[in-house]
């Protein structure tokens, strides 16, 4: 009788992802490993199929996300997508998807849920009564401008139906696919209705296609900033996350390129490692940076009062420590020098119009 042999992800059929392995949901009762028990139906030659993207369409009852969160300087949100196929190893979202009995791991890469009622769902929320306008953010979770909206357009159609409702709000992507929807974008502009914060974590083509492997190219994310500040959309450059010993000494050269091209404000954020993304990035670095994976580790951890990860309100976005208060210094330094002003969320909310609503009509109260 043939031997049954467990084998992981290999990299053949990961090729293109960020994820090495695709650990269990941490709901799950069971554990299940993938084995080759010779009667695969792929031809031995030619090793595994490599892993796919599927996607399901889901009907929410409701979209707006609310937060009461002393660290985000927004209270609402909207995402079109549940997982990522950007595949960022870093990502702070991938514990969600064990709520659908999913793996945080290749799973939140490839099996991606999408929102086609979004936008009604939308429009129908922002016209209720007892509704107030405030900065909805865009891609706080996963990215509104990932692979599958080039087909899909759930986040056009959003955008949409903010515009018409004059609604403010904002946009952080790691995409140049957000340049698609300029011809909404611009004329908000400039009545102070959007702004769009472009996440830029490194410089280098190689770490970059490893660490977060569907992503634009940082070229491609910088010529971005450029052609929305060309248009007179105020644009943010968003440093995150600094990884200590792996990308933080790019700091000052990613906000001065961003700067170059036009970015008016910046923001920074520290690594964040919670729940399974502690053992899949420390995996990761282990496959990828060998050599250097031990020394990230005990800075990130020095950063976090010696564990993997702090939840803490107030120091969960930028960690504490010597290590941690130095990347701080260095971001306050280098935004002084280079003339970073201004706030993503201080946008107009007395433009709005609920959708459905007769523009002459005024409020009685």
């Amino acid at each position: 009788m043939q031997e049954t042999e467990i084998i992981p992800f290999d990299k053949k059929r990961r090729r293109g992802r960020g994820a090495t392995d695709n650990p269990g949901s941490r709901f799950e009762s069971e554990a299940r490993d993938f084995i080759d028990d010779g009667w695969s139906s792929t031809d031995a030659e030619q090793g595994p199929d490599r892993l796919k993207t599927s996607v399901t369409l889901e009907r929410p009852k409701s979209i707006i996300s609310r937060n009461m969160s002393p660290d985000l300087p927004f209270d609402r949100s909207v995402n079109a997508y549940r997982g990522c196929e950007h595949g960022c190893i870093y990502c702070y979202a991938r514990p969600s998807h064990a709520y659908m009995n999913l793996s945080p791991g290749l799973d939140f890469e490839s099996k991606l849920f999408a929102k086609p009622n979004a936008a009604d769902l939308l429009a129908r929320e922002i016209s209720r009564p007892a509704y107030r306008c405030r900065p909805i953010a865009l891609g706080t979770n996963t990215d509104p401008y990932q692979p599958i909206e080039r087909d899909l357009k759930i986040t056009r159609k959003i955008i949409e139906v903010l515009a018409q409702a004059r609604h403010p709000f904002t946009i952080t992507t790691k995409s140049d696919l957000v340049l698609r929807d300029i011809d909404i974008l611009a004329p908000l502009a400039n009545d102070n209705l959007v702004s769009v914060g472009i996440s830029v974590t490194t410089l280098d083509n190689r770490l970059s296609r490893v660490m977060e492997p569907r992503a634009s190219a940082p070229h491609k994310r910088l010529m971005a900033i450029e052609t929305l500040s060309n248009a007179g959309i105020r644009t943010l450059v968003q440093a995150s996350p600094i990884i200590p010993g792996l990308n933080d000494q790019e700091l000052e050269q990613i906000l001065s390129a961003a700067r170059g091209k036009g970015a008016d404000s910046a923001i920074y954020l520290l690594l964040r490692l919670p729940r399974e993304v502690a053992s899949l990035f420390e995996n990761w670095l282990l496959e990828h940076f060998p050599d250097r994976a031990s020394k990230v580790m005990k800075l990130v951890r020095s950063t976090r009062g010696g564990k993997d990860y702090d939840p803490e309100f107030g120091t969960r976005m930028v960690g504490t420590g010597p290590y941690a208060a130095l990347i701080n210094k260095r971001f306050q330094l280098a935004c002084r020098q280079l003339g970073f002003s201004g706030s993503k969320y201080d946008l107009a909310t007395n433009l709005f119009i609920k959708p459905g609503r007769d523009r002459r009509q005024m409020d009685l109260f």
